[in-house]
Parts: structure tokens; C-alpha cells; sequence
């Protein structure tokens, strides 16, 4: 979903080449509803600067549909608001539009299967802007919930904010890669969040040393 029409066709032949099925698009905010309605898309790629209806606006209106597809916001100039904002209206990811090929591909994939994803400019936003408005009381309810964790799932989730691979985590607490995911499948399941990126928020407000 992109108001400029030459963006919409390389978004769609960089995902097509990845072997990506696109299924439709829409030129502004305010066709979102309507394209989401008539191809019913798992993910959705949402620019969040459209001339009429922007894209915080439309992730509010697909929220309100019954179910909803996931979300990436895409912008050709985040700033940490803006990467919050979308956050918090329910992205699952954030994208910069100059991003890879196979990044947006990879982040498509991710979030279709449940998953969150956030290239390491937003994760970076997002580790920020928790770190500097989160209080004793949300540190404290973060270190609460990590307390639930074994310490093989807490050694895991530690590095989550840095968005290592599940494959750099094993190398770093000699666990391999599935051992690693189970991990932490584990741990979010007992912090009660569903992403990576809800995890790092968690680990971040608790503010803990590798």
C-alpha cells in the first residue's frame, strides 16, 4: 500500500522475484479496508506517509476488522516517533523502503508466520525509546516476568534486543540454532508476548547486563 504508483511496482517485482505472491495493492490509506476485504493478504506492506489517509490511520481501520492480516510499516524516513507510533498501532514490523531485496522478502516471511520484524534501525528506535521512558515499576514488572525463565531461556533472551540470529545466540551460549529457538519459544510464551521484538522490549525494560 504505497500512494506512489512506480513504488507499488518495485515492492511487488522485488517480492515476486523472492517468490513472494502479491495479490493486490492500493495507491492510499483510505483503499486499505477495501483491498484487505477483496484479496484477504496474511501481510501487508503499508507505506505510513500517503497523501490522504495516512498509515497509522489505516493500521487503526485494519485493526478493526476481523482478522486482520499483520502489518509492516514502510517509510522512506523513520524517526524513533514514528517507528513507536506504528509499534504501537499494531505494526508487526518496520521496514525502511530502501531495504534488500531478501530483507523484505525474509520480513514478509517472518511476519506470516507470526513472527515480528524490525530491521536494526527500528529495533534500535524501539530499544531506545524504552530505555529512556521505562520506571522502576515497569523495570521491576519486566524483571518479574524474566524471573519465570530457566537460565538457559534468560541466557538466550538477553541478546534478543541486539537482533542477533537465532544461530549468533547459539554461538554465543553453545546451543544450536533449534535449541536456541525452543529457548525461546519458551520464554515468550512465559513473558506472555508473542514477538521477538515484544521479548527485547521486556529484556530491555529490565534493564539486565550481558
Amino acid at each position: 500500500m504505497d500512494d506512489d504508483a512506480l513504488v507499488r511496482r518495485l515492492l511487488s517485482d522485488i517480492l515476486t522475484s523472492q517468490g513472494v505472491d502479491v495479490i493486490g495493492d492500493a495507491s492510499d490509506g483510505d483503499e486499505v479496508v477495501d483491498a484487505v476485504i477483496a484479496h484477504r493478504p496474511d501481510v501487508v506492506l503499508l507505506d505510513l506517509h500517503m497523501a490522504r489517509v495516512g498509515g497509522l490511520e489505516a493500521l487503526a481501520l485494519l485493526g478493526r476488522l476481523q482478522n486482520p492480516p499483520a502489518v509492516i510499516a514502510l517509510t522512506a524516513f523513520g524517526t524513533d516517533e514514528t517507528v513507536m507510533a506504528a509499534l504501537r498501532a499494531g505494526a508487526k514490523g518496520f521496514l525502511a523502503k530502501d531495504a534488500d531485496p531478501q530483507a523484505i522478502a525474509a520480513a514478509v516471511e517472518r511476519v506470516a508466520a507470526g513472527h515480528g520484524a524490525l530491521d536494526h534501525v527500528s529495533a534500535g528506535a524501539a530499544i531506545r525509546h524504552v530505555s529512556a521512558s521505562a520506571d522502576d515499576r515497569r523495570r521491576d514488572e519486566a524483571r518479574t516476568a524474566l524471573a519465570a525463565l530457566t537460565d538457559r531461556e534468560l541466557a538466550c533472551a538477553v541478546h534478543v534486543p541486539a537482533g542477533l540470529s537465532n544461530a549468533e545466540i547459539g554461538a554465543l551460549t553453545f546451543c544450536s540454532e533449534s535449541t536456541v529457538k525452543a529457548h525461546l519459544s519458551r520464554a515468550m510464551a512465559k513473558v506472555n508476548v508473542t514477538t521477538r521484538a515484544q521479548l527485547a522490549v521486556v529484556v530491555d525494560r529490565a534493564a539486565l547486563q550481558l
